[in-house]
């Protein structure tokens, strides 16, 4: 078994991390994802995560953005799409690092999220077989996502 390595390195008794590998979805949907939750109230980005899911509201994309269509509803940065898929993912993560907080005896009214990273993993290769014997190969970016839950008594307070 392999041991996982963490970006986030430093863990003290307030924070909790939970983490999920191998995930078959979308790298580019996944990093813009993340950037949005970042920083922000569990409560907060369960709330943005179910919107997505129900396409009430956009994730704008920064990074990766070209070929995306702009949105009506963003203000200021246009281009954005509803990562449905990377959203219900994360959710469960957020609901594991919950959980796992809750283990510590953390608060989980009082959860910020200081770090959400995605990191590419293994791909897959397959073959596409095409007419008149070519072949195209398939390749699928697998993801690993990280998230670290703190503990805050005042919005103020690291």
């Amino acid at each position: 078994m392999p041991s996982w390595g963490y970006s986030y390195k430093t863990l003290n008794e307030r924070q909790a991390k939970a983490s999920g590998r191998d995930l078959r979805v979308s790298f580019k949907e996944m990093v813009e994802l993340l950037r949005e939750i970042r920083g922000k109230k569990l409560e907060d980005a369960y709330k943005l995560l179910d919107d997505v899911i129900a396409l009430k509201r956009a994730i704008p994309f920064k990074r990766y953005k070209k070929g995306v269509g702009h949105r009506r509803e963003l203000t200021g940065w246009k281009p954005g799409r509803y990562p449905v898929k990377a959203a219900k993912l994360v959710k469960k993560v957020l609901k594991n690092a919950e959980h796992n907080a809750m283990e510590k005896g953390l608060e989980a009214d009082n959860l910020y999220i200081v770090h959400a990273a995605a990191q590419q993993g293994r791909k897959l290769r397959r073959i596409f077989y095409r007419a008149y014997g070519r072949a195209t190969p398939r390749i699928e970016q697998l993801v690993h996502v990280e998230i670290v839950v703190e503990e805050r008594t005042e919005e103020g307070e690291e």
